[in-house]
């Protein structure tokens, strides 16, 4: 059946595709913050273990939302881990120490990467690609990002 929701197929795809990129970055952080929920170390573990806890709930619901989102506008998101490789702006992993300091800084660093990548397409879906709705899907989706990095920022205060 056709997807008749008034944007182009041609501007659905450039979306979907967008979209599926963010889906790719939203599983490779979840990920990342899954691990450092499972290997943080240090004096400050349980207090760290349950704080990723709550972030990667978070993401969980997010890259949820984006596959819908996908889906809502007619295309199928990405499902494998070597699509969400190819597809991502982020890297797997980098060396540092399992302590909370390391972790938040690498998905600090990701979180803003997303936001950049986020605001970059706002504009662009509602003005070049006329989908208002995902255009004001990514600004809620931003504010969230905003959000989560701020919490992960907030601990380098002394």
């Amino acid at each position: 059946m056709n997807t008749n929701i008034g944007i182009t197929e041609a501007n659905r795809q450039h979306v979907a595709d967008q979209l599926a990129k963010l889906l790719a970055d939203e599983f490779l952080l979840y990920t990342k913050t899954r691990n450092a929920h499972w290997n943080v170390e240090g004096p400050d573990f349980h207090s760290m273990h349950l704080f990723f806890e709550s972030q990667y709930e978070e993401l969980d619901e997010i890259m949820d939302s984006v596959a819908e989102r996908i889906r809502s506008i007619g295309h199928y998101p990405p499902a494998t881990l070597k699509s969400f490789l190819e597809l991502t702006h982020l890297t797997e992993y980098s060396e540092r120490k399992n302590d909370s300091l390391g972790f938040m800084k690498e998905l600090l660093e990701d979180h803003e990467s997303i936001i950049e990548f986020l605001r970059g397409n706002i504009d662009a879906f509602a003005n070049t690609y006329k989908d208002a709705g995902t255009s004001d899907y990514i600004t809620g989706l931003l504010e969230t990002h905003e959000k989560m990095a701020w919490m992960l920022r907030a601990h380098y205060r002394k």
